[in-house]
């Protein structure tokens, strides 16, 4: 990629999200255009700092957005969904509306306009319940509609690709750490927030297994496919994160724990079990495109700590994304189901 700025246009779908609004800025910083499309419901001021003249903020929905929006655009990296496993649930037929058909939508129009690039944020909960360490060629087992939504929008998107049209998944991890589009809903910066507010970290079964990478890393590995050589990935799915970051609930809390000042303790229930528990391989993007992440949940946990001790981050409302989702459906029944461009 030269240096500096160029006219390449990389599109992002959920741009205004937790890690959109991470990822759109870096995207910035590397020379590239960007266009962002979003509902914004949880605020457009998490790009209020970004440059206007080279970011267009598009407020559009996925599902309907028209199709001139993606000429010109070199590359799309499609973010929008319903991020997690319980807003997944509040109504399953719109999480696969949003999460694997707008998706599978979105990739063909992106064919069909000469788009060159396409990149989806999927989801090692495709992976659901696993013993030992799977990798990318592991059978998918699906627990939840978020999960099993995330599985169809990969298969959709895979069949597109061609010679002139290179796909690519990246299965993420669970994510934590700060970013302008903040999120307390999320293992890490959950425990980090009840640590500060009560003292107490409380854990739910603690045997099972998750993979974490931080939201900065994340981003850093979707530019790190944007800009490898085609051949590399198209077609590929890659997990994000490192191998050595597999953590049991119990152990994310004792670290966190340990590596605060603030004292507290653990409330530990165990009979209280989840159903999902996977670790994941990441040996494939560590080989293939060289990624190494470079935080750690306990860096994670101080920066949340920090900035919670700090002011500069807070327990608001839009902080929890099934919270923040009910209230808006509270105020207007028809809002995330209506057609808006």
């Amino acid at each position: 990629m030269p240096d500096g700025l160029h006219e390449e246009t990389v599109l992002v779908t959920g741009g205004g999200g937790y890690l959109g609004s991470i990822l759109v800025p870096l995207l910035l910083d590397a020379g590239y255009r960007v266009k962002v499309i979003d509902r914004f419901f949880f605020g457009i001021e998490t790009l209020q700092n970004v440059d206007l003249e080279r970011c267009e903020l598009i407020i559009a929905d996925t599902r309907w957005y028209p199709k001139e929006l993606l000429a010109d655009v070199y590359a799309v990296i499609d973010l929008a969904a319903l991020s997690n496993d319980p807003s997944g649930e509040l109504d399953q037929q719109r999480t696969l509306d949003i999460n694997f058909h707008a998706r599978v939508r979105t990739a063909t129009i992106a064919k069909e306009m000469g788009v060159k690039r396409y990149i989806l944020a999927s989801s090692c909960s495709v992976y659901g319940f696993q013993d030992g360490i799977v990798d990318e060629a592991a059978q998918p087992a699906p627990i939840t509609t978020y999960a099993q939504a995330s599985l169809y929008a990969e298969q959709g998107v895979l069949a597109l690709g061609s010679k002139d049209f290179s796909v690519t998944v990246l299965r993420q991890g669970t994510l934590y750490g700060l970013s302008p589009r903040m999120r307390f809903d999320l293992v890490v910066n959950t425990m980090s927030l009840t640590l500060f507010k009560e003292k107490i970290i409380n854990i739910r079964g603690g045997g099972q297994w998750r993979p974490l990478v931080h939201v900065s890393d994340s981003a850093r590995a979707f530019l790190k496919v944007l800009e490898a050589p085609v051949e590399i990935v198209s077609g590929q799915i890659f997990n994000v994160g490192s191998t050595s970051h597999n953590f049991q609930i119990i152990e994310i809390a004792n670290y966190i724990l340990k590596g605060s000042d603030l004292g507290g303790r653990i409330l530990h229930e165990k009979t209280a079990v989840d159903t999902r528990s996977y670790r994941v391989s990441c040996e494939k993007i560590s080989k293939q495109l060289n990624f190494v992440p470079q935080f750690t949940p306990e860096d994670g946990a101080r920066e949340v700590l920090k900035a919670l001790t700090d002011g500069t981050i807070s327990n608001t409302p839009e902080t929890s994304t099934i919270d923040w989702y009910k209230y808006l459906i509270s105020q207007d029944p028809t809002i995330l189901d209506r057609e808006f461009v």
